[in-house]
Parts: C-alpha cells; structure tokens; sequence
C-alpha cells in the first residue's frame, strides 16, 4: 500500500496573491534520516518504506492530495521593515487534521528555490534541520507550544555557505504558518480586502469565538503573553523574534540561532547576528509586546471606526505587560516549589536569579537539584545562599506538595548547545549515533536521565554563538 497522507487543504484555496504554487525542486540523492512515528499517527498518517518516504519528505515526489505553495509574507527584521519576504526556501505540501481534531500544516523547509528566495539558494544543510528537529521536538517534550518535526532527509547534494556541509530537508508541522508578517503585507499594500480575507481566515482556523479583529488580537496577545514566560522559564533563547518569525497560533516558530542557557544572566544572547541584543533573554517580553503591536497596526487598517478601534487595540498591547509578568511568576513560583505564587513570592524568586547570575550558576541544574548540594555548590557565596534557603524553606511550609510541583516545572535534561554541536558534527561525518540519543533522551526531559547530559559544559566545551544556517 503506498505511503499517503490524508490532506484536508484550505489555505491553498485563498486568492492567488496569497502564495505561489509551485512544486519542491527534486534532489540527486534522498535518503531518510528520521521519520517521527508517534506524530505520524497522531496525525493519522500511515508510515510508508524508508525509500518511498526519503522520496517524499526531500520533495521529489508528491503525495497524492498535496497542494504545494510558498507563502507571502513581510516583516520587520531587527526592527527594520521588510515589504516582501515569504517562504524563500519553504513549501507548504498541505493541511492534515489530526486525531484532536486540530488542523495542521505540513511543510517541507530546505525544498528549494522560490520567487520569494532573494536570490538565495532555497535550501537547507544538515545541522541547521536537525537542529530545528531536536529542539522543536525538546520543546514539545517540554509541553511548551511549538511547531514540530515530522521528518528530516538527506538530499545527497552539496550545500554551500562558508563552506560546503550535506543538505537536508526538514519537515515541519505547525496550526499554520501564518505570522505576524503574514497580515503586515497585506497591510502595507492597501489591499484592504485581501486583510479581511486572511482575517476571517484566522479567526476560523485558530480562534472561532473570535468576534472580529479585535477580538483576534486579543487572542494573539493572550497566546504570546503564555508563550514567552514558557520559553523564560527553561532557560530559552529565541534569538530571532521577528514579526515573521511570530506565530498567529502562538507555537514557537523558526529555529535558527536559538539556543538554551548554561550559566544564567539576563541579558544573554546567542544569534551571531544580535549585534544590539535586541533578543536578549530578558529581553524577550518587551519584543513580544512590540511585535503585538505591529499586528494590531496591521489589523487596524481594515477597521471602519479607525479612532476607536486604536483605543481599542492600545488597551490590549498595553495589558500585555502585565499578563506576561503574571505569567512569569506562576512559572518561576512553580520552579521553586510554589503551587500558586503571588507577587509578596517575586522578590524571593529575583533574589535567587540574581545570585544565579552573580555566580553565573547554570540556569536547568540550579532549579533541577535546588534544596540539594548540587544547586547549593552553584554558588560561591554561600553564606548568601544559606540565607535565601532559609527563607524560601520557611515559605514551604505553607506549600502542600513542593516537591512535586518542583518536579514538573524543572526539566533535567535541556538540549544543551555543546551537545547540539556535537551531534551535529558526528552526523555531518555520517554518524547519527548521537542525534538518536539525544531526541531519546529529550522526549522524556523531567526524569533523571544520562548524566552527561545534563552537564553543564566544561569550559572548552562552551558554544559562545549560534549561527542562523540560511
């Protein structure tokens, strides 16, 4: 029986200016390096022959059903608008519902050129896919919203950046891949209608008690102000927050630099192109807001009373900060053993975060082992330390299982960039050992698991910047 999917595709049937239809580019040789079986039937997708999916998830066949396109879109990158970028090297294949009953795309990244590739060359090599692959997957483990992989093949050609690396394509599945960007061109160009249209659009795919623009933004808003204390909370980077890289679905979207942190501080950053620090990790609340802002711009331009839907619009973004800090303190109270912290709970939670980053303590293993030696050892002022436990002890008391709340805020097991780099290196040798071990291990991140794995780096080890990989 051959390999099919079982698409239900609707974005594919929206005016001809929102996409480019068009096929992946074929590839000389594709094999398969990883096919996500427990995803694939949740999606109620049959697995095929390795041959037949290898041909299938490199782009060069098409399974029956598919409706291949790359979508239009701008954004502000860096904080500088962009009027047209769009899937430069991405195509959607189509929609699938899966056993939730929630609809979802599947999309092939790495595929090949399109009218929105800027003269680049459409495709992807290998560390970059299984970066994205690992991590997406880390994620989802972590039951923090992201988009996820489905699959990762090998395309038997030569990729050229600053040298020549293996090409990959990657599959990836998300709600959609409507972005921020996705309204911001439409927005930019007047076509008022076209607005409306991906509107309505959003509203009935992503949230149907929706009750018009505003009522989506409102939504966005709530869905990005869970979403980054989420990302905070494990230590997580980002590292490029553009408005098209910020999903309308609110999944953690585009992993090209992002990284988790080692020893913690606030203001780290990794993406070897964040020369201001504008995704700095603590940062990322302030850009979250920003970008909400940009949507609600976008939105507004199809608004009839264009005075009240600004004030409108205003109170929303300007809630947001507040939502995220609440947000913010239910995650790191639970960190600490707190089941429902309120704001007298703060100062003791910075208190610690700014001992951590006096000390440069890791970030996973303080929080993982605290009320033990391991996170006291963290810290060379330990008189300091002591002080602080006393307190934090004292207010568990009144806790009834911290513990267990504990237990499900710390992971033990982060996708740690060392780790990452290394199994990037030994698959670009043709060894796949480590990429197996560490999606096995990442699928299951609050157990005790390899203890090698959830080291912090040794000092040669550390990976001062991430690269994007376009």
């Amino acid at each position: 029986m051959p390999f099919t999917i079982p698409f239900d595709n609707t974005y594919a049937k929206l005016p001809e200016g929102f996409f480019t239809a068009q096929n992946p580019t074929p590839v000389k040789a594709p094999s398969l390096i990883a096919f996500n079986y427990d995803l694939a039937q949740f999606l109620g997708i049959d697995a095929g022959e390795r041959d037949e999916m290898a041909q299938i998830f490199s782009g060069n066949t098409l399974p029956d059903g598919a409706a291949p396109l790359a979508q239009l879109y701008s954004g502000h990158q860096f904080g500088n608008y962009n009027p047209q970028l769009g899937d430069g090297r991405a195509i959607l294949l189509g929609e699938v519902i899966g056993t939730d009953g929630i609809r979802r795309d599947i999309q092939l990244k790495g595929s090949g050129p399109t009218p929105y590739s800027r003269s680049g060359d459409g495709r992807a090599w290998l560390g970059p896919v299984l970066r994205e692959y690992v991590v997406s997957e880390a994620m989802h483990a972590l039951g923090i919203p992201t988009t996820r992989a489905m699959a990762a093949a090998q395309t038997g050609e030569i990729v050229y950046r600053e040298a020549g690396f293996p090409g990959a394509v990657l599959t990836r599945v998300a709600k959609s891949h409507l972005r921020v960007g996705s309204f911001q061109v439409f927005a930019h160009r007047g076509q008022v209608e076209d607005l409306k249209t991906l509107t309505a659009y959003a509203i009935q795919r992503h949230y149907p008690d929706a009750k018009g623009p505003m009522d989506l933004l409102r939504a966005v808003c709530a869905a990005q102000s869970a979403l980054i204390p989420a990302w905070m909370s494990v230590g997580f980077i980002h590292g490029v927050m553009n408005t098209d890289n910020c999903a309308i679905g609110g999944e953690t979207i585009d992993y090209g630099p992002c990284a988790f942190m080692d020893a913690y501080s606030e203001n780290r950053v990794f993406s070897s192109i964040d020369q201001q620090a504008r995704y700095a990790y603590a940062n990322q609340p302030n850009i979250a807001v920003w970008n909400m802002a940009q949507f609600a711009t976008a939105l507004l331009q199809q608004m009839d009373n264009k005075e009240a839907a600004v004030e409108e619009a205003t109170a929303i973004i300007h809630a947001m900060p507040a939502q995220i800090e609440a947000e913010w303190l239910k995650r790191f109270g639970a960190k600490i053993g707190l089941s429902d912290a309120t704001p007298a709970d703060q100062p003791m939670i910075e208190d610690l975060l700014a001992m951590m980053q006096a000390d440069g303590a890791d970030f996973t293993n303080t929080f993982a082992h605290l009320g033990t030696d391991i996170a006291q050892d963290q810290f060379t002022n330990s008189a300091a330390f002591e002080a602080w436990a006393m307190s934090w002890q004292a207010r568990l008391a009144r806790e009834t299982d911290p513990s267990a709340t504990m237990a499900l805020a710390n992971p033990t097991i982060i996708p740690r960039n060392h780790r990452i780099e290394e199994m990037i290196q030994a698959a670009v040798a043709g060894d796949f050992r480590p990429f197996k071990r560490l999606n096995t291990a990442l699928a299951t991140p609050y157990q005790r698991t390899d203890a090698d794995l959830e080291r912090a780096p040794l000092a040669a080890e550390i990976v001062p910047a991430t690269f994007c990989g376009t």
